[in-house]
């Protein structure tokens, strides 16, 4: 009996919290209107993503526990989000359709009180932020084990966006069907993407099953969805939206497979400390050229994170190069780094300084 008194109480006094809770998210949303207000007045921007990542590393930095800091930015990013939403829906583009990664890594980033509209490809992404149809796109471009995505690359050589932000998606691929059973499979669709990440697993258990090329892993699981004999390779949030039961969870070949997604935007972002700087160049066709281009970097002690070449389409045998640099256009030492490489180049394009994502 005095077990139950004492539950009973626990619980009263969660509930109070609970309330206390609401009464303060309520408070917060009033002052939000007021930022709006003022915002609208001064003609501001409405989103600022470095005061979002200010209040992450404040309040994370505060924690004392038990309850988990990394628990502590998703509760405030969907805060965050809906406070938003009171001041002007945050549109933002993504690769879709619904339900696939770029989908999943939006509502991560952005919280689920954004206005989410799927594209559909990466050019109509950028089309939609260009045009101002949106405020903000997600695209990926590059997987830990299939590498650079190349059409999202490509983008920024006709397109003035700059990356605004980095989102890091821990990818786990799904085998859905409608039976859930492995001997109703006769065939299996996903994108060529999903479908390379997993070959190995593929042709160990489904080693004579076709396997099927389709736009996007959305569109596999509606396919599926109308065929008890198929199945396809898709999340695990598909298999919730189509009403699919989950033959096999977490079938990919690499146990890290990671997508990384860029979210590109009309202005630079600002400087938070912890940047990364994507720079796109062409250099000439010299003795020593590659030595001279890393050299600005090396003497400075300024740490490349990644180096990618890409076929210039227009001209036979040249090279576009794509690097991921530690700092901030805005540093000193970058600015005068990138000054110097624009020496030995044929042009140079900061595509944006962005703040590094955290996994």
């Amino acid at each position: 009996m005095k077990e139950k008194q004492t539950l009973a109480k626990l619980r009263q006094d969660i509930d109070a919290v609970d309330d206390h809770i609401l009464e303060l998210l309520n408070e917060r949303a009033r002052l939000v209107m007021q930022v709006g207000a003022v915002k609208t007045e001064n003609r501001s921007d409405f989103h600022v993503p470095s005061r979002e990542r200010e209040i992450y590393d404040r309040l994370t930095a505060e924690n004392p526990g038990p309850f988990p800091s990394e628990a502590v930015r998703g509760v405030f990013r969907e805060i965050i989000s809906a406070s938003l939403a009171l001041e002007k829906p945050l549109k933002v583009a993504f690769l879709g359709p619904n339900a696939t990664f770029s989908h999943l890594a939006s509502m991560q980033h952005f919280g689920l009180s954004a206005s989410l509209s799927p594209e559909r490809s990466i050019p109509a992404v950028f089309e939609a932020v260009e045009k101002g149809e949106a405020y903000y796109g997600v695209v990926p471009v590059e997987n830990t084990t299939e590498g650079m995505i190349s059409h999202t690359l490509d983008m920024f050589m006709e397109s003035e966006l700059k990356i605004n932000a980095e989102v890091l998606l821990e990818v786990s691929h799904f085998l859905l069907s409608r039976t859930g059973r492995f001997e109703d499979i006769k065939k299996v669709y996903s994108h060529p993407q999903p479908l390379a990440q997993c070959r190995k697993w593929l042709a160990e258990n489904l080693p004579n099953v076709p396997l099927v090329d389709v736009a996007s892993t959305t569109l596999a699981a509606q396919i599926v969805a109308e065929d008890y004999t198929a199945a396809a390779i898709a999340s695990e949030y598909a298999s919730s939206i189509y009403n699919l039961k989950i033959v096999k969870a977490r079938i990919e070949d690499q146990v890290n497979n990671f997508t990384r997604f860029l979210v590109v935007g009309r202005k630079m972002a600002e400087r938070c400390g912890d940047d990364k700087t994507s720079l796109m160049f062409s250099v000439r066709d010299e003795a020593g050229i590659l030595h001279r281009m890393l050299e600005p970097f090396a003497k400075r002690n300024i740490n490349l994170s990644k180096i990618e070449s890409r076929p210039l389409k227009r001209k036979a045998w040249e090279y576009i190069f794509y690097l991921d640099l530690t700092g901030h256009i805005d540093d000193p030492e970058v600015a005068e780094a990138v000054k110097e490489l624009a020496t030995c180049c044929q042009f140079v394009k900061v595509l944006g300084s962005y703040p590094r994502a955290r996994q």
